[in-house]
């Protein structure tokens, strides 16, 4: 009986506006980001496996993101995020990582000036493929992409219907 009281007691907590708690979340990381001169990429949240996970990832254009900067958020945010999340979570602190498939339009924002392998659905011109390495020059939500063309040397606007998918490219790998 004592056994069926705590899964039904654990089913109970799992009952849970999951916007709410990213809603409260998200403030509390960028400002907790910003102390350490780092930008939060991503905020997920979310169950895998029956376990839950608040995943962060963070980035500086000055400077790589060192195992100390995700302990210094760890550590900051540790009683905060206990406070807001009620069931049990494991917390992942790292880098978006050299090759991260750019998942909202912020990401084009923070990433400017990196370069991207981008999939398009149509190709630019006739000269160009659906698939190439190009430099962020800018994002406007309304107009595009704007990106530099290593091949041509010159900027063009990519509307957002065009992109299947982007992701930053590093030489490095």
């Amino acid at each position: 009986m004592k056994h069926d009281k705590k899964i039904n007691e654990e089913k109970q907590l799992e009952h849970f506006n999951k916007r709410d708690i990213l809603d409260k979340l998200i403030p509390l990381v960028e400002n907790t980001a910003m102390r350490f001169n780092v930008i939060p990429v991503e905020i997920d949240f979310s169950k895998e496996n029956h376990k839950w996970f608040l995943r962060i990832f963070i980035y500086s254009k000055e400077r790589n993101i060192t195992l100390d900067d995700c302990e210094n958020m760890s550590r900051s945010l540790g009683e905060f995020i206990d406070e807001i999340i009620p069931v049990k979570f494991n917390l992942e602190i790292s880098s978006p990582g050299l090759e991260r498939k750019l998942k909202s339009e912020k990401e084009y924002l923070i990433f400017i000036g990196k370069d991207i392998l981008i999939k398009l659905k149509n190709g630019i011109d006739e000269t160009y493929e659906k698939q190439f390495v190009c430099k962020i020059v800018d994002f406007d939500t309304n107009k595009g992409l704007t990106v530099f063309l290593y091949g041509s040397k010159k900027e063009v606007l990519i509307s957002k219907e065009n992109i299947i998918y982007a992701r930053l490219y590093s030489q490095d790998i």
